[in-house]
């Protein structure tokens, strides 16, 4: 199952970032294997859209759950037409390292 985190830096260590289309990272973290990357978003500084479009990144890596803080009305509602489930933390002092040691537990 691969769960996204939305992150500020490219890594474990990096902060957790409560935006979603405008995150800055995606920590893409396989429940089964425990292993993580990082994509770039590239979204992050569009105009408009950027909720849309990371939507649309998720469903074309195959992605089950996004851990993010905060996402938009259009973004929301195409997430769950492919039944993708979002989850928002509104803590702002996670590391993306605590979000994947609560996701083990």
């Amino acid at each position: 199952m691969k769960t996204v985190i939305t992150s500020e830096g490219e890594n474990l260590n990096a902060p957790f970032d409560k935006r979603f289309g405008r995150a800055a990272w995606f920590c893409i973290y396989d429940e089964g294997s425990r292993e993580s990357s990082f994509i770039k978003n590239e979204n992050a500084s569009v105009t408009g859209g950027a909720g849309t479009r990371s939507a649309e990144k998720m469903i074309e890596l195959g992605v089950t759950k996004i851990i993010s803080g905060d996402f938009g009305p259009k973004a929301k509602e195409l997430l769950e037409k492919f039944n993708i489930q979002m989850v928002i933390l509104q803590d702002d002092n996670l590391k993306v390292q605590n979000i994947i040691e609560k996701l083990n537990k």
